[in-house]
Order: structure tokens, then C-alpha cells, then sequence
């Protein structure tokens, strides 16, 4: 059984996802200590234990310690299966963060699955719902498999209450992807959500994208969604050939709509700015269905801790190594090939 310290690299939820996603890939056991050590308050919370309770449906699996502000886990699955699932992760909880513990192996099952994931779509810890229909899915697409999704109900931070569904139509094998080369920018959409609040406010933050990236009024929107809660997301996408990324800023209690879009701003312009295909929040995700591809290769801004927390509880389950390179550019390049020892 593979033994791993939750402490490790971000030392948070990371950890965790990313073994479970492997965990059901393989099938190889593991057990878990010191689970969160490092946030405020230790252990599973109630989105983590979602995302293990998921795990053990899609994996028929064995578990202990499987409970609330639990800092030790053990997890045996027996064999991933496809089919129907719904989950609620009963807060504002990050939905995209429960498909990531269990979306990788569900890419291999022996028959199609579909998902209804309830909770946070717009949670400022995590990549939105947006970011995985627009950017993720389209990219695993590349690799064999077929994902789709669609946005049922908006659930912003701190009331929740959104809904995702999921569907995957499973490959045999994932075939590599490489993402080096980036074109130019053919599209450009900046697009502000708004629960409950004044439309004046996601005026105030178009106003500031149109200043700050020059982006022309036709490329600027205001959405207003129903939501059980007050919320705020600034979502800026650019595409081209080779390319799509998706950069968000959320609105919270006493910050001011100037500040969330300057954000957002000051996020895009560093990914255009760097001329690579893969922004720093796609290169945490690319990384596990890659490794099970056993091989690709891509370009991005510098790794993030949770990627390189991912890299780490990769090199326990897989038969790869992940090798990364700086650039002159201040770009790195990441290649994952076959032959690490697992």
C-alpha cells in the first residue's frame, strides 16, 4: 500500500484529490497522515469528504476514516465503474475540485458515466465551471475521451447552491497531447456575473478591462444569473490557434469592483504577455491525465505549487517521470514521459 504525507507541497486539498484521481486510475491502495496539516483547520472538510465519498462510488472501494476533520484516510478501491452519479457537497464547496478527484479515471471506464455535482461553481479557490467547459474539456477531448458539461444552476461563494453536469464518454487508452506553440489572439470575451447585486457594479469592472487591456466594448458583457446568494465573478477569455484560456476574479464583501477587475487584468495580461498556450491553472490540470496517457509535453507560465504537489503524488502511482524546464523566457516547458518507477 502506497503510504503518502498530506503534508507535503501545498500541504492542503491537493494532496488528496490527486491521490484518489490516481488511486481509482491504478487501482493501487494508499493511506494518508497529516491530511490539510497545513490550513487553518486540519483534515477533511465537507467538500473533501465529498470528494472522497464520490471516489468510493465510482471505485466501489473500501475506506477508513472517511469523516469530518479526519487527518488520516485509507482507501482500497476495487474497480472504477461508469454510470450515474449525483453528489452534493452541502456548502459553497468547489464542485470542479470533486470532479477532480474522480473525472480521470471515469475517463477510462468500461462505459460512458454522467455526473450531477451540486455546491460552489464560483468558488475563488478553485477554477469555475466556466474555466473547465471552455479550456479542460475541450483539451481531454484532444486526447480520446469525449466531455461535456453544462452549468445547471449558479452557486457562488459563500451560499452555494449551484449544480454541474458532467458527461464522459471513456477511451481505452489516452493518447499524449502537446501544447508548445501558441497563435495569435482571434477572440476576446470579458463577461461579468451578477447575483443579487447592482448592475452598476460589473459596469465599474467592464469599464476597468476596457481601460487596462484595451478590449473594445463588443467584447464586454454583463450576465445576471439567479443564484440562492449574492455574487460577483469577472470571467476574460482570449482563444486562437493552439489555444484557449479562461482567467476569473470574484467579488467579495468590501472589495471594491476597480479591484476585482484589476485583478482579473493584471492575470491575463501575464498570460498574454508570456506567449504560451497553457495558462499556470490548466498546467495543474493537465498534469494526471497526462501521466496516465503516459506522455506529452507543454509550455506554461511557472508551475504552481499545486503543481508541483501534483508532480510529487504522481511519481508514487505512475511509471512516469516529469521533467521540467526554465526557460529564457521565464516560461517553463514540462514533459511527461513512460519509464519512472511507480
Amino acid at each position: 500500500m502506497i503510504v503518502l504525507d498530506g503534508s507535503m507541497g501545498e500541504g492542503g486539498g491537493q494532496v488528496l484529490r490527486t491521490a484518489l484521481a490516481l488511486s481509482l486510475a491504478t487501482g493501487e491502495p494508499f493511506r494518508m497522515h497529516h491530511i490539510r496539516a497545513r490550513r487553518p483547520k486540519p483534515g477533511l472538510g465537507r467538500q473533501h469528504l465529498t470528494a472522497v465519498r464520490a471516489a468510493v462510488e465510482v471505485g466501489c472501494a473500501e475506506v477508513g476514516g472517511a469523516e469530518l476533520g479526519s487527518q488520516e484516510l485509507t482507501f482500497r478501491p476495487r474497480r472504477v465503474r461508469g454510470g450515474s452519479f449525483r453528489w452534493e457537497v452541502g456548502t459553497a464547496g468547489s464542485v470542479s475540485l470533486v470532479l477532480q478527484a474522480v473525472l480521470p479515471a471515469l475517463l477510462l471506464a468500461s462505459g460512458p458515466s454522467q455526473m450531477e455535482v451540486s455546491g460552489g461553481t464560483h468558488n475563488p479557490q478553485a477554477p469555475p465551471f466556466d474555466f473547465l467547459e471552455k479550456v479542460f474539456f475541450p483539451l481531454l477531448q484532444g486526447m480520446g475521451a469525449q466531455v461535456t458539461g453544462e452549468l445547471v444552476a449558479y452557486g457562488f461563494y459563500p451560499a452555494g447552491g449551484g449544480t454541474v453536469r458532467v458527461q464522459v464518454q471513456p477511451v481505452v487508452a489516452l493518447r499524449p497531447l502537446v501544447l508548445d506553440q501558441r497563435g495569435e489572439v482571434t477572440r476576446r470575451q470579458a463577461v461579468c456575473l451578477l447575483s443579487r447585486l447592482p448592475r452598476s457594479v460589473g459596469e465599474r469592472e467592464l469599464a476597468v478591462v476596457r481601460a487596462q487591456l484595451g478590449w473594445p466594448p463588443e467584447t464586454c458583457t454583463i450576465g445576471e444569473v439567479k443564484s440562492p446568494g449574492p455574487g460577483n465573478a469577472l470571467s476574460l477569455t482570449v482563444e486562437g490557434e493552439g489555444f484557449c484560456e479562461v482567467v476569473s476574479a470574484f467579488g467579495a464583501k468590501g472589495v471594491p469592483a476597480e479591484k476585482v477587475a484589476a485583478s482579473a487584468c493584471s492575470a491575463m495580461r501575464r498570460f498574454l504577455e508570456a506567449r504560451v498556450p497553457v495558462g499556470e491553472h490548466l498546467a495543474d490540470q493537465l498534469l494526471v491525465p497526462l501521466g496516465l496517457a503516459g506522455g506529452g509535453r507543454f509550455r506554461t507560465l511557472p508551475l504552481s505549487l499545486h503543481a508541483r504537489t501534483v508532480i510529487e503524488v504522481m511519481k508514487a502511482f505512475l511509471p512516469v517521470e516529469v521533467m521540467v524546464w526554465a526557460r529564457p523566457d521565464g516560461s517553463e516547458e514540462v514533459e511527461v514521459v513512460a519509464g519512472g518507477v511507480a
